[in-house]
């Protein structure tokens, strides 16, 4: 499912029209990424937790020519799902 299916979906379970959903996802997103670039966590309880994890730097190796390549210490997003997901996925 893309983005587009998503807000059509959304649309549909909502009674909203297609533009409306497609702010509200937007907005959802929207939101989600501002708190985790402060650093923040969003919790969703029974779906999941979008937080974020730091990764150290490390020397990684390019697999072509076999040379070293520093790869620097970044943040990343991590998503974790919550009990009701995965029960749902799994039946």
């Amino acid at each position: 499912m893309n983005k587009s299916e998503l807000v059509a979906a959304v649309a549909e379970k909502a009674g909203l029209s297609k533009s409306d959903a497609a702010s509200a996802v937007d907005a959802v997103f929207d939101t989600v990424q501002d708190e985790l670039k402060k650093g923040g966590d969003v919790r969703l309880v029974g779906f999941g937790n979008f937080s974020v994890s730091r990764r150290e730097a490390s020397v990684g190796r390019n697999v072509s020519t076999g040379e070293k390549v520093n790869i620097p210490a970044r943040n990343v997003p991590k998503f974790t799902a919550g009990k009701g997901l995965k029960d749902s996925v799994n039946g």
